[in-house]
């Protein structure tokens, strides 16, 4: 009777065993099912095409860009500014390119009716200047329209604003007497074929504002000042715009070719653009305050022109680098006017104030110049070339591509279907072992109940 039971009981576990490889394949077969690489492109294709359809093609509006050139800033009006879709108002912001998380610079705007108005600064904010060949100065800077308060979307737009003044003193000194005929600047539109140095005029462009003040020069009999200029050149002897942190540069002060003045540079300082810092490079007596950033100007032996040499720098904040001196004008019979400032750590006889002044008894005349450039940080071998640029992986052709869901659907397949499996195997074995002990169980001694009646007892 106990043979029979244990054999019913291999038995039974050779069934479950066969049981559980039955589903083991079953789940093999049907569960685990990964899509292949065709059905997985075919079902991004008719998302995308799907993505398509739904999405409707809506005509959009182009601002109007309109820009008044003002003494010491640009009047920048843009009209037609994308609305937000839920309340058909504009919000988002203005800021020069680069300078998005300036807030001296960056203007919100939050549910605004009507046109933008943006001020934007013609001596900070990245706004750099540049001498014309015909005299005059004109001033350049890029703006972003940001149709959002907080993200940097696609949807941003930038404009090349420029204003174009007659000399260096209209666009910083502001008109006393403001005629009502004053020429008014025209208006600037984005993709208008036109140069856009024809638009944004300077407001001091009036011919007949002009002819009076040529008539009041003439009827006083006065000698005209010279026009000093300030200009920032390359290793190559090109005016530079654009350079990098340690590379030379040469600042070049000058005034227009006469025979009645010569000029002393002091009070140089570097600033940001920013109105965050500044650093002192020459001092009031023209030496310089730090030889390694800034050495001492060299004169031309007329005195009409100054320069210097020196390592490019930067604000480790802003690429924007703005120089800015005095030059004070000498009269070229004065001895002095042809001395060289002596940089011994004393103050120069030249610079004492009762040698400053004239035989009137007045200071010399003092005109500030300026100008700026951009400087870049040496580039990292290792690092991209640009930081906002978008880079596609490549991919090879046989790859399969499998979502997250699908992924993580097919690791617990797998993984049940490994225990499964590991059960089964030891399921196995035990059937295997419970069958060799029933085929020895006919041989074995019997050992049921024994009673030995030799030994019994009876009372």
């Amino acid at each position: 009777m106990p043979s029979l039971i244990t054999m019913k009981s291999g038995t039974q576990i050779r069934i479950l065993c066969s049981a559980l490889l039955v589903t083991l394949a079953t789940l093999t077969a049907q569960g685990a099912q990964i899509p292949t690489p065709k059905d997985t492109q075919s079902s991004l294709s008719d998302a995308i095409a799907a993505a398509e359809e739904n999405s409707s093609p809506k005509t959009t509006i182009v601002p109007s860009v309109f820009v008044e050139c003002l003494s010491g800033s640009m009047l920048i009006t843009i009209k037609d500014a994308p609305p937000n879709h839920e309340t058909g108002l504009f919000s988002g912001m203005i800021y020069p390119k680069g300078l998005s998380k300036n807030s001296t610079c960056l203007s919100e705007y939050r549910d605004h009716v009507g046109p933008l108005r943006y001020k934007l600064p013609l001596r900070s904010c990245n706004t750099m200047p540049k001498e014309t060949d015909t005299g005059g100065i004109e001033f350049f800077n890029t703006i972003v329209l940001q149709p959002h308060l907080k993200l940097i979307t696609d949807l941003g737009r930038g404009y090349h604003v420029r204003c174009t003044y007659k000399s260096r003193d209209a666009a910083i000194k502001p008109k006393k007497h403001l005629r009502k005929h004053t020429q008014k600047p025209q208006a600037f539109r984005s993709g208008s074929s036109e140069d856009r140095r024809d638009y944004g005029r300077s407001l001091d462009n009036n011919p007949l504002e002009e002819e009076e003040e040529v008539d009041d020069v003439v009827s006083n009999n006065e000698i005209p000042m010279p026009g000093c200029h300030m200009k920032i050149y390359n290793d190559e002897h090109v005016i530079a715009d654009d350079v990098k942190i340690g590379d030379p540069l040469t600042i070049v002060i000058s005034i227009d070719k006469q025979q009645l003045y010569g000029l002393q540079v002091s009070n140089c300082i570097v600033r940001d653009g920013l109105g965050w810092g500044e650093q002192r490079l020459v001092g009031e007596d023209g030496c310089p305050m730090d030889n390694e950033i800034m050495g001492q100007f060299k004169y031309t032996e007329d005195r009409l022109a100054a320069n210097v040499t020196f390592p490019a720098h930067k604000f480790p904040y802003t690429t924007s680098v703005y120089y800015q001196c005095n030059v004070q004008l000498c009269a070229q019979e004065d001895p002095s006017c042809q001395e060289a400032p002596v940089c011994s750590g004393k103050r120069p006889k030249r610079q004492t104030v009762s040698d400053n002044k004239d035989d009137d008894g007045a200071l010399p005349a003092t005109i500030e110049v300026f100008s700026g450039l951009y400087v870049n940080e040496n580039e990292n071998p290792n690092d991209n070339d640009d930081e906002d640029a978008v880079y596609k992986e490549k991919t090879l052709e046989d790859a399969l591509c499998v979502s997250q869901r699908t992924f993580a659907i097919a690791i617990a397949i797998a993984g049940l279907i490994l225990m499964l499996a590991v059960v089964a195997a030891v399921l196995c074995i035990m059937a295997r072992r419970s069958t060799k002990t029933v085929s020895n169980s006919g041989s074995s001694i019997y050992s049921g109940p024994y009673t030995n009646t030799a030994f019994s007892h009876s009372s």
